[in-house]
């Protein structure tokens, strides 16, 4: 999928870059495979604002996608490639020979009327799930479950692929697109390939009209605020922050402070971290 520019015609067309979407082979989606998405504009049940900067933006339904691949050595054919408006990977539908329809994730190279199955003895292919323990070392895989059997958690978004670096007993070595290698059950599902779509990350949205459409609200610098409104605001002209780092509204450090629990169950999973010297 290639990226299309535009002639500065209009101020927001200088720069503005959108994907040409020659993927996509269709445009409605599947009716049966739809449910609400209701919109909370950022607010918890209480409706008090937790997650700052969102609201509006166009309606949009939610599209089921089957990230356990349950159906075990049934052969499904690829229908067609869909935009999916909830992520920023298409989307392939696929349909079983018993009939059943599906949505799965579309990597690359997936085509319409490919053949893809989930099967401990699946081709190495993209769009195959199989259980990390049948895939060979070296292979780029994504959509990998972390509990077998919960569904697909890690390696969703467009463009990436991790790789099986080793087998070890029970649990297998991975590399994940940040760097980090972590630990993953064997019995875990994976699929194999790179997620596609990968021209998203050259998308530039042109005006801010564009990020209104995907429910983002304007964001606000602290330092144009007032004092009782952020600890970065007041002082005369253009005042640095005050304080011996940046931090937000509440007062937290906002660079650099490490938010994870360090009793977190999972770490012993974590061999090496992303961000490891």
């Amino acid at each position: 999928m290639g990226i299309k520019k535009f002639s500065p015609t209009t101020p927001s067309r200088r720069g503005m870059q959108s994907l040409t979407n020659t993927e996509i082979t269709k445009s409605t989606p599947e009716k049966s495979l739809l449910s609400k998405l209701k919109k909370n504009a950022g607010r918890n049940s209480y409706g008090r604002i937790t997650v700052r900067h969102q609201g509006g933006g166009s309606r949009r339904k939610y599209r089921i996608i089957d990230f356990k691949r349950k159906k075990m050595d049934v052969v499904a054919t690829v229908t067609a490639i869909e935009y999916d408006p909830n992520r920023s990977a298409n989307i392939a539908l696929i349909e079983y020979e018993d009939g059943d329809k599906a949505y799965i994730l579309a990597p690359i190279g997936l085509k319409v009327d490919d053949k893809v199955v989930s099967s401990s003895t699946a081709d190495i292919k993209p769009g195959n799930c199989l259980p990390i323990s049948s895939i060979p070392v070296g292979t780029l895989i994504h959509n990998i479950e972390l509990k077998p059997g919960k569904g697909a958690q890690m390696v969703r978004s467009a463009g990436l692929a991790a790789q099986l670096m080793a087998k070890e007993g029970k649990y297998a070595h991975v590399r994940l697109p940040s760097g980090e290698m972590r630990l993953v059950s064997v019995d875990c599902k994976a699929t194999i390939g790179q997620v596609g779509n990968t021209d998203h990350e050259n998308v530039k949205l042109g005006k801010a009209g564009k990020s209104r459409w995907l429910g983002k609200r304007p964001e606000v610098r602290g330092s144009v605020m007032n004092p009782n409104d952020h600890p970065h605001g007041g002082g005369e002209g253009k005042s640095p922050v005050g304080r011996p780092g940046p931090v937000t509204p509440w007062g937290k450090p906002a660079l650099g402070y490490k938010t994870r629990n360090k009793k977190k169950a999972s770490n012993k999973f974590i061999v090496k971290r992303r961000n490891a010297k």
